[in-house]
């Protein structure tokens, strides 16, 4: 099941990002 709008490649970008320590709100800047 999906419960965003995002692609799996955004996911995976997104959670690179958290998983590097970024904020939400860099990551929200950044797309």
């Amino acid at each position: 099941m999906n419960y965003t709008h995002l692609t799996q490649e955004e996911r995976y970008q997104i959670y690179t990002l958290l998983r590097e320590g970024f904020s939400k709100r860099y990551i929200a800047w950044r797309l």
